[in-house]
């Protein structure tokens, strides 16, 4: 069994909830569930099989490792934790599924190779990176050798009369470099799975880190013995920028390409890069002959701070310019919102325009906590009472949603079973979005839950129809399962 994370997904009609599960239906049971005390005496059959531990509930880990919980002869819940072994029936990583790969360890497989290799790329990627890193090897091998003759021509060593002054100029200069590639193979390698849902926030963050280390680079003139290591932070910091602009870049340059003519609109965007890279040092040049910039530091950095800012307000203007018609997190919360309070969703640019660019979800109001323990949706505690009832509630769902009740802010807790999709992701927004808006602290939280999923079995449907009619594009949800926790049930 594997989870679905971003992916392109169609709707068949038996993803929605009928009519027949009503309220009073789902009230009815969850009564008949809570009048079965923990003591009741049962029926032989069921007191004989529960006279050994019962597994209840199987939680997975993406490390491999899983935590069975099991009712005991005394009806508590007991954890056990144990190694995963992968059968075909079981959540794995889908990586395993290229016999190819099998002999690569599973983290290494995660940190360079994309989630669901080989059936989410094209038969012919793992060939061509195969191929593409002896090449780029190659190339950075001629780098290296081609930096001791330059800095040679620019005097660096003519004194000593040797080139081995160069070749140390050149290699304390690649090293410098090399620090800074480590940043884009750590953001390349661990955030990987991050830019096709937002890819407007992370292209604003990299300019953020661009411009942080720009001021290492900075402070070189005032620290010069320590060029090399003030040099070197820049590095990184800018190539973590740069890690996290291009693949940002990428998603928004397939945006444009909506004919299928991504190498065009790329090669033009280079155009205008060229051109506007040619003006900029032209005009950085004019600056630098002003004699009085030359001569005051103070007067160079000031100038640079307000160039940058300009450059950073200019590229939250132009990413607000988008308007994507997918559907990320952010989307989502201002599409289920605008649903459940006014039974409309808004259109791509209605939307575009509300989305807060800069916002991390943490921050975002309700506060959702996706991939969360069993333990900790039940509060700490093992109670068979309320871990029953909820799997009893959340039996035709393929997630578990539950309102973090020792909060006085409203946050709720989500865990997804195997087999969970974009479209269990959206459910999960759209009941909490109802019950933030519905929530009587008053009444039992678990007849709510209720209530919440009955509205949402007679709504979402609705819900998914409207998103269609207005311009969004249903097949293709950005909604990401975490795949660091997934929960089976055992039918006992």
């Amino acid at each position: 069994m594997s989870c679905s994370y971003t992916s392109q997904i169609s709707f068949p009609s038996r993803i929605f909830p009928s009519r027949r599960n009503s309220i009073e239906k789902r009230l009815r049971h969850l009564q008949n569930l809570h009048s079965s005390k923990e003591g009741q005496q049962e029926p032989d059959g069921d007191r004989n099989s529960e006279s050994q531990d019962q597994v209840i509930l199987v939680e997975r880990y993406g490390n491999g490792t899983i935590k069975r919980y099991m009712l005991g002869d005394d009806l508590q819940i007991r954890a056990f934790l144990g190694k995963h072994v992968s059968t075909s029936n079981e959540f794995q990583d889908s990586h395993l599924s290229d016999p190819n790969l099998s002999w690569l360890p599973g983290i290494l497989k995660d940190f360079i190779l994309p989630a669901g290799l080989p059936g989410s790329v094209s038969d012919d990627y793992l060939q061509y990176m195969l191929l593409q890193f002896p090449t780029n090897v190659t190339g950075w091998i001629c780098h290296t050798l081609v930096t001791s003759s330059l800095l040679k021509a620019v005097g660096v060593g003519s004194f000593s009369g040797t080139s081995a002054a160069a070749s140390a100029a050149a290699i304390r200069w690649v090293s410098k470099d090399g620090i800074g590639a480590v940043g884009r193979l750590f953001i390349g390698g661990r955030f990987g799975n991050l830019f096709d849902d937002d890819p407007k926030q992370w292209r604003m963050y990299a300019d953020f880190i661009g411009s942080a280390g720009s001021i290492f680079d900075l402070t070189t003139q005032v620290y010069p013995a320590y060029f090399l290591p003030l040099a070197s932070l820049g590095n990184l910091a800018k190539a973590v920028a740069r890690g996290l602009k291009d693949p940002s870049f990428r998603v928004i340059q397939n945006h444009f390409a909506i004919s299928g003519n991504l190498g065009e609109v790329a090669a033009k965007e280079e155009v205008w890069e060229v051109t506007a890279q040619l003006l900029g040092l032209y005009l950085g040049i004019l600056i630098l002959d002003t004699p009085d910039l030359v001569k005051s530091y103070p007067v160079l950095v000031s100038t640079w701070g307000s160039m940058r800012l300009l450059h950073l307000w200019l590229r939250y203007l132009s990413l607000s310019a988008l308007r994507f018609n997918t559907i990320n997190l952010k989307r989502a919360r201002v599409l289920v919102k605008s649903h459940v309070l006014h039974s409309r969703v808004p259109g791509c640019n209605e939307c575009n325009r509300e989305e807060n660019i800069l916002s991390w979800q943490r921050f975002i109001r309700p506060r959702i906590i996706f991939g969360v323990a069993m333990e900790e949706i039940l509060g700490g505690g093992r109670s068979i009472s309320m871990l029953r009832t909820l799997l009893r509630i959340y039996a035709r769902e393929k997630y578990i949603l539950m309102v973090n009740q020792q909060r006085k802010d409203f946050e709720v807790f989500v865990s997804f079973k195997a087999g969970a999709t974009s479209i269990s992701v959206l459910r999960s927004v759209w009941q909490t979005y109802w019950l933030h808006e519905n929530l009587n602290v008053s009444e039992n939280i678990f007849d709510q839950l209720v209530k919440s999923l009955s509205e949402m079995d007679d709504r979402f449907k609705e819900f998914i129809q409207q998103l269609d009619n207005a311009g969004w594009d249903t097949h293709q949800i950005n909604l990401r399962v975490p795949k660091e926790i997934s929960i089976d049930e055992c039918h006992v």
